[in-house]
């Protein structure tokens, strides 16, 4: 009797093949989303940074137009981009703030991320995030 050589997989290997990946997808997929969602929320929190120091250029140079402030070409930032809506309050009183409504994943979309100055000149964030997305930086501030 002569044995055949073995041609390829058997039907079982390929079963628990597919069953390890499943596995492995089961798990990495939420993880890899997580990431993408925080991701996304840090780099919309570095977009509206940089408007702080403008907009404290402003309060300091007097300026009370509610129009400079909401034109946010005035604080060097642009009104749309791919990932957040931003958007001014004027200062009343010395408080005002930056917000960045979120574009993206659906776990971010529509939440938002703000920059807010009290009357004393201080900086402060805040978000309506989940707070496993919001950003290290935001949360310390």
């Amino acid at each position: 009797m002569s044995r055949r050589p073995s041609a390829g997989f058997t039907l079982i290997e390929l079963m628990i093949v597919v069953a390890i990946i499943a596995v492995l997808a089961a798990i990495a997929i939420p993880q890899y989303q997580t990431y993408v969602a925080r991701s996304q929320a840090v780099a919309a929190l570095d977009e509206i940074t940089p408007g702080r120091t403008a907009y404290e250029t402003l309060v300091n140079q007097g300026t009370t137009d509610g129009g400079t402030y909401s034109n946010v070409d005035n604080l060097g930032l642009i009104a749309e981009t791919d990932r957040c809506t931003i958007s001014v309050a004027a200062p009343v009183i010395g408080a005002g703030s930056i917000t960045c409504t979120l574009k993206g994943s659906p776990a971010v979309r529509d939440r938002h991320i703000d920059l807010n100055r009290d009357e004393n000149g201080q900086w402060s964030c805040s978000s309506n995030l989940d707070p496993k997305y919001i950003p290290v930086s935001c949360k310390a501030t």
